[in-house]
């Protein structure tokens, strides 16, 4: 049976219903039964009855609400009632969900309200968070967060992570007030996909007091658990009838461009219009189709650059809008990260990106980083039943040299029990070219998990299988693993294994390797001592990654131990690593111009590492970084450091910088790498972000300026300029590379 004809057979038997009945739903259902959870109950606005969101809280529906209260604390004391008291009451109407939250706090003055610019991180910040779960999956779902200066930050949560690039519309406002801060809330029902005649949804709630460091959930307080472990949410009630509409979001935009390239001949600035079009459409509660045509990302955020003193090829996220909807519903088991234990924080393990099968940065975007023009794009995601379904078709057009291409995906996961599945992957890669080589990616994996382990310890198994196209016909173009993970507080570790034969090459992923064969055990201890009026808590870890070649042959052997780990209950932290490796090089290694370390030697190497990270809520908040040791045949020390300083609200910046010496008897060299992020950030709608970049291995100095000012949610008025300058050390001076300046204008019509 071939690739194609086995994927196919398989998403029909996935999205077969499991009974007749099953057949005839549109929407989502759980998997089971769930146990008893705490329960909020939903008010409907009567007739002539409407909510003005101020942030006052003064409408009659909001004394008719009962509060879900009665919140939890996972730290410092976890289990104890929190200290500072939190009610959410929840009302709607056919179109619009309300939230009202009160949070009250003995000490007002003291709130910490830093950010305002949208999905900013909250780490220096008082802040209230919840999430949805609208059909009761224990996977999938919705995260909101604010602060008390009005953020709005939002993401899409799956069993991969979360998607922190999505931005649904929905809107709210903050009312600080002497007894503390209160929030109201609107979100359309057409920002969420849910099934109608649902009766109950998933929903959870928390509340960080940032000068106690103290977190409290409504439910799902255990350190083990969390609020993003949607297993864990209580329920809402009482909706009753709402509405999408007719499901359709029609989004034209105008884009005017003026660029030059003195550096590649075009010193006068050539400018252009464009216009173009997205189009999302509900077919059914559960799935949206996407439609994009002319499609331009001018006003996406710039990379952040780093300096590779590696082999193998560094991975950067996706950030444009079209791509990053939906995006966990594409998301495959070889790349599923492991948690640290929601709630309580501490080790986590980092997503392992060398492997994706689907990586979306391979559309419309060349080696380079630099944009191709995309005709068309198609996209259909969300829920069918059991199943998590992703499609995805995309042309992009022939530019500069650069020849059009078809991309096209499909990712179709079965929801198995609470929180596992089984799932299918199909890519294609076609030249509009005829004649061309057309590559394809098959796979398959699962994922078996419980929150139930032991009573209330979580548990995973996963496992994933993939098949990609070989032009030259001779097989071994696989790859394929399993692993097993328990994330939990105070013990967490698991096992990796990962096979790459030498021919495996997906067509639209992200592969740094191949042909090698993966064994990786980890593990963390971190006791919380009883009693300490310093120390929160501590950490110890072992990760070892040992890599040979399919001939059994070693490629490298890392082992990672965190001697120490200490966070304190003032938010500061520190921690001391050693890092053994041993490497082989089976292909010529070229970590600076003029520096090659030959094929085929093998080096061993000892490094230590001291890090260390004052409290984010300070008014200047310092990470300092230092690393020394062995590399290769010599010696490499690095030294770096993050800065944020945050004048008053609203007014940030954030420094960075990076700085290698290497010595080895090949040749020596250093890298540096400074980055200057200053932020204006006037209130939630308006904001200017500067990003100033330079590293001495380019010697390339950028910068971007973002203007952005979101008339209403969906509405946003864009301004980028970019600017590059190449170093001439011979001249000891700066000349412009290339410059763009754009302005861009959507506009969202809901039906």
């Amino acid at each position: 049976m071939t690739n194609r004809a086995l994927v196919l057979t398989t998403i029909v038997i996935l999205l077969s219903p499991s009974t007749p009945q099953a057949a005839q739903q549109a929407a989502p259902q759980p998997a089971q039964a769930p146990p008893a959870r705490p329960t909020v109950t939903a008010v409907r606005l009567g007739d002539g009855e409407s909510i003005l969101i101020d942030g006052r809280l003064d409408e009659p529906v909001w004394s008719r609400a009962v509060p879900a209260a009665s919140f939890i604390q996972v730290d410092p004391d976890n289990g104890q009632a929190a200290t500072e008291r939190t009610e959410v009451r929840i009302a709607y109407n056919q179109k619009m969900l309300y939230m009202g939250v009160i949070c009250y706090d003995s000490e007002p003055d003291r709130l910490l309200r830093f950010q305002r610019r949208r999905d900013e991180f909250l780490s220096s910040d008082d802040r209230f968070q919840w999430v949805f779960d609208p059909f009761l999956t224990g996977q999938n779902g919705y995260f909101f967060e604010t602060n008390p200066s009005g953020l709005m930050g939002d993401s899409l949560l799956s069993p991969t992570g979360n998607n922190r690039q999505w931005d649904g519309i929905w809107t709210l406002r903050v009312e600080r007030t002497d007894v503390g801060w209160t929030v109201e809330v609107e979100i359309p029902f057409s920002t969420l996909s849910f099934d109608p005649k649902g009766t109950a949804w998933g929903i959870n709630f928390q509340r960080t007091v940032r000068r106690k460091n103290e977190d409290s959930l409504w439910t799902g307080w255990a350190r083990n658990q969390g609020l993003q472990r949607l297993s864990n949410t209580g329920r809402l009630q009482g909706l009753s009838g709402p509405s999408q509409g007719l499901g359709i979001d029609v989004r034209p935009y105008g884009l005017a461009t003026a660029e030059a390239a003195p550096g590649s001949g075009q010193p006068d600035a050539r400018t252009e219009g464009k216009v173009g079009l997205d189009m999302i459409y509900s077919p059914t509660p559960g799935l949206r189709a996407n439609l994009t045509l002319n499609t331009d990302f001018a006003q996406t955020d710039v990379d952040q650059r780093l300096v590779n003193l590696t082999q193998f090829a560094l991975f950067f996220p996706e950030k444009r809008s079209f791509f990053l909807e939906g995006a966990n519903l594409f998301d495959f088991g070889s790349v599923q990260p492991v948690g640290g234990g929601g709630g309580g924080g501490g080790f986590n393990k980092p997503s392992d990106n060398s492997l994706i099968p689907f990586f979306s940065r391979r559309i419309g975007l060349d080696t380079a980083g630099n944009p191709q023009a995309v005709d068309y794009g198609v996209k259909l995601f969300g829920q069918l039943g059991r199943q998590d379904v992703g499609v995805l078709h995309l042309r992009t057009a022939t530019d500069g040299g650069v020849l059009g291409e078809d991309f096209s995906v499909i990712r179709v996961k079965r929801r198995l029990m609470r929180q596992s599945y089984a799932g299918v992957l199909y890519t294609r890669r076609d030249s509009t070219t005829s004649g061309a080589t057309t590559l394809d990616t098959t796979g398959a994996d699962f994922r078996l998990a419980t929150s139930g382990f032991r009573g209330s310890q979580n548990l995973s198994l996963g496992g994933f299988w993939l098949q990609s196209t070989n032009p030259l016909g001779t097989g071994r173009s696989a790859a394929y693993g399993l692993r097993m993970d328990y994330p939990n507080d105070r013990w967490n570790g698991g096992m990796i294994y990962r096979a790459v034969q030498e021919h495996f090459s997906p067509a639209v992923g992200f592969l740094q390797r191949n042909n090698y064969e993966e064994y990786n055990p980890y593990f963390n201890f971190s006791p919380r001592p009883r009693n300490n009026k310093y120390i929160r808590r501590m950490g110890f870890t072992a990760d070892v990654d040992l890599k040979s070649g399919l001939t059994n042959s070693y490629v490298s052997r890392l082992w990672n131990l965190t001697v120490l780990n200490i966070d304190f209950h003032t938010q500061d932290s520190i921690s001391v690593l050693v890092i053994a490796d041993q490497e082989r090089l089976d292909r010529p290694f070229r970590p600076s111009a003029g520096v090659t370390l030959p094929v085929g030697s093998d080096y061993s190497f000892l490094r230590y590492r001291v890090t260390g990270g004052t409290a984010n809520r300070r008014t200047v908040a310092v990470s300092p970084t230092i690393e020394w040791g062995s590399f290769y045949s010599g010696t490499r020390t690095q030294m770096g450091a993050d800065v944020t300083l945050r004048a008053r609200p609203g007014v940030i910046v954030y420094l960075s910088s990076e700085w290698n010496r290497v010595n080895l008897p090949e040749g020596y060299f250093e890298t540096r790498l400074y980055r200057a992020t200053p932020e204006l950030q006037f209130s939630q709608w308006i904001s200017v972000v500067n990003t100033i970049q330079y590293d001495s291995v380019s010697r390339v100095l950028g910068w971007q300026g973002r203007f952005r000012w979101i008339l209403k949610p969906g509405n946003d008025i864009y301004f980028v300029y970019t600017h590059n300058w190449q170093e001439d050390t011979n001249l000891d001076r700066f000349s412009t590379v290339n410059r763009r300046a754009a302005s861009k204008i959507i506009y969202t019509q809901r039906f």
